[in-house]
């Protein structure tokens, strides 16, 4: 058995026995750093830090705080709240009591809330302010189950029997802790690797979410399976803003525990550019949007600054798209990522003029991206790759605990996802479809039994719904949903969401696209803009002063879309190409529905909000 093996099949039952250990260990180091006002009232935000051992008095006392409102193992506690250090001191909390996490989206309804806190049978709920705290008031009927409120943020919020701020659980805690010191040490002690840790709603592209569950033992797994794989160590710094309520953001916290390094922790997406250089941080966890909105920023200031700004940049892009193909390439055949003279020097030009600025965006220390949650153009990875800002992509779903595979450090291939982490088995079914099993797969789907035996075969083979394909030396390459792909009225199978992938590395202005043909004879696409470059946009080409809507609806700005289209068509078979598009008179975002908080597309919804623009693309071209 190999030192990994030894490693991961020796994990102790929970993470809470991990974090037991790690403040043992380093009680003095760093553990979190967190945004908070300005001493001087005004400018950027100070950063505060907590100790392993700071945080683990707070997570104690929030632990025997519940114990105190009589939560046992296994029952829910419901955590509502955006990424913010609180969240991870309270799962951590809920854990220690045994006790398991109902993960919430902040942006979720009242009615959704309702649902996922009824049927988890949440009988606590960890709010993050006042306006989550209205929603389980609002529908308090609805909840039998629920005892207690805790609120993080008490401002303009009245406490009540029922109704408590997380100071006073704390502090009720603290005194619980007082009259017993081992308590925590018993609960985290009783701990059994099967026991329910975290129930995660899938937002789910269709119908109503479904409660997955995940065993303490798959966190445990995850967290010594990512220390395993050597990415991450000791000295790093970790920026964590990912929803935490996202099981992608969740299992971050779990590597972070057992290596021990630094996370700074703020979940304000408005602020990550801001945050950035003054986190410095080594490594980042990002989705594919994110690196599309930079890439997007980038090229826009450089056509912002002129016809041969932008012909440079265009220069420089080609670059390192060229520089990551061949590195990689003979990495991958050599074992030396080496290139040919004339194009290291070509590199190394377009490294002083556009690369070096773009490491420096990102706070100048980062060692690697990990992206994941839905799939990043090749392209837009090979350019990051060029200029130095390596995006190691990787692959697993809310049912296998987040990470079930990731590119390796220096070995990484753009395009793919990676090869799986040690623990975790892959085969590729007849149909294409990527089956895994491990111990980070879920017990199941919560009460839904039927539903679990769909996706949850008896000797533990989970069914991913997502395509793909091996390379002989373990690389996976997903090529699409099984759901997704499209067979056209001709019989041609498609998978839009390489098109739509191969579109965003083209066109500088997209936000979303949506390919459509299933039983149609043709493509088509609904195409929604990024608001910011657009309007900078529309100011260079007569269009200043305009709103959004009157802007994409000018015959300007879609011809300018069409020749991206135009130019997209060029590299696909014919049967694949966009023959019509329209453009969408808003973004897609997450309040319309139309794509979930972990910014993946809906595509039913968007379907069916857009079904007009779809016939009306269609309109004359069927046979009766």
């Amino acid at each position: 058995m190999s030192d990994t093996q030894t490693l991961i099949e020796n994990r102790p039952p929970s993470v809470a026995n991990l974090f037991l250990d790690r403040v043992a260990a380093t009680p003095d180091a760093e553990a979190y750093r967190y945004p908070v006002p300005a001493a001087s009232g005004t400018g950027p935000d100070d950063w505060k830090s907590l100790s392993w051992a700071e945080a683990a008095e707070r997570v104690y006392a929030i632990a025997a705080g519940l114990i105190e409102l009589g939560v046992r193992a296994e029952q829910r506690v419901a955590l509502a709240s955006s990424t913010r250090v609180e969240w991870i001191l309270a799962d951590l909390g809920i854990l220690c009591a045994g006790a398991a996490t109902t993960t919430v989206y902040p942006q979720t309804n009242a009615d959704e809330s309702a649902y996922i806190l009824s049927d988890s049978e949440s009988q606590v709920l960890i709010a993050e302010d006042a306006a989550q705290l209205a929603k389980a008031v609002e529908k308090r009927g609805e909840l039998p189950a629920l005892t207690h409120v805790v609120v993080i943020d008490p401002t303009g919020v009245e406490t009540a029997d029922r109704v408590l701020t997380l100071s006073e659980l704390e502090a009720r805690g603290a005194a619980r802790l007082e009259k017993d010191p081992d308590l925590i040490k018993e609960r985290v002690g009783a701990i059994t690797k099967d026991q329910l840790a975290t129930l995660i709603y899938t937002s789910g592209t269709t119908g109503r979410p479904k409660g997955v569950r995940l065993a303490h033992d798959s966190w445990a797994y995850m967290a010594k399976s990512i220390a395993s794989t050597g990415l991450i160590g000791a000295d790093d710094v970790q920026y964590l803003w990912l929803p935490l309520a996202h099981v992608f953001g969740k299992v971050l916290t779990s590597g972070q525990i057992e290596v021990g390094h630094v996370t700074a922790v703020d979940g304000r997406v408005d602020k990550i550019i801001e945050n950035l250089p003054v986190v410095q941080p080594t490594y980042m966890a990002a989705v594919p949007r994110i690196f599309e909105k930079v890439y997007n920023g980038v090229a826009a200031n450089a056509r912002a600054g002129g016809p041969a700004k932008y012909k440079i940049f265009q220069w420089a892009a080609g670059v390192a798209r060229e520089y990551a193909k061949v590195s990689q390439d003979n990495f991958r055949r050599t074992g030396t990522a080496s290139v040919p003279f004339a194009l290291g020097a070509k590199h190394k030009t377009a490294d002083a003029l556009v690369y070096a600025k773009i490491r420096d965006a990102f706070g100048g220390r980062l060692r690697a991206c990990v992206s994941g949650s839905a799939a990043l153009s090749p392209e837009i990875g090979y350019f990051f790759s060029g200029a130095g800002i390596h995006i190691l992509e990787g692959y697993g779903l809310t049912e296998s605990s987040a990470a079930s595979f990731v590119n390796p450090g220096e070995a990484y291939r753009t395009g793919t996802v990676g090869k799986p982490l040690p623990g975790t088995e892959v085969r590729i079914a007849d149909d294409g479809e990527i089956l895994l099993r491990g111990p980070g797969i879920m017990q199941g789907y919560h009460g839904l039994p039927e539903k679990t035996a769909e996706v949850l075969e008896a000797d533990g083979w989970f069914h991913t719904g997502d395509i793909g394909e091996l390379s002989p030396d373990g690389y996976l390459r997903i090529t699409d949903r099984k759901k997704d792909l499209i067979k056209t009225s001709g019989g041609k199978y498609i998978a839009p969401a390489e098109v739509e992938g191969q579109f965003k590395a083209v066109c500088p202005y997209v936000s979303n696209i949506l390919v459509h043909g299933a039983d149609r004879n043709f493509c088509t696409a609904l195409i929604a803009l990024d608001e910011p470059s657009i309007l900078d946009w529309a100011k260079e080409n007569g269009l200043s002063g305009k709103s959004y809507a009157e802007i994409v609806a000018a015959p300007e700005t879609v011809a300018m879309v069409d020749g991206y289209v135009k130019e997209l068509n060029g590299g696909l078979q014919k049967w694949q190409t966009i023959k019509k598009f329209r453009l969408l008179s808003r973004d897609l975002d997450v309040e319309h529905g139309e794509i979930t908080p972990s910014l993946k597309l809906k595509r039913p919804v968007v379907e069916r909000e857009y079904k007009h623009l779809i016939d009306e693309m269609y309109a004359g071209t069927r046979e009766a």
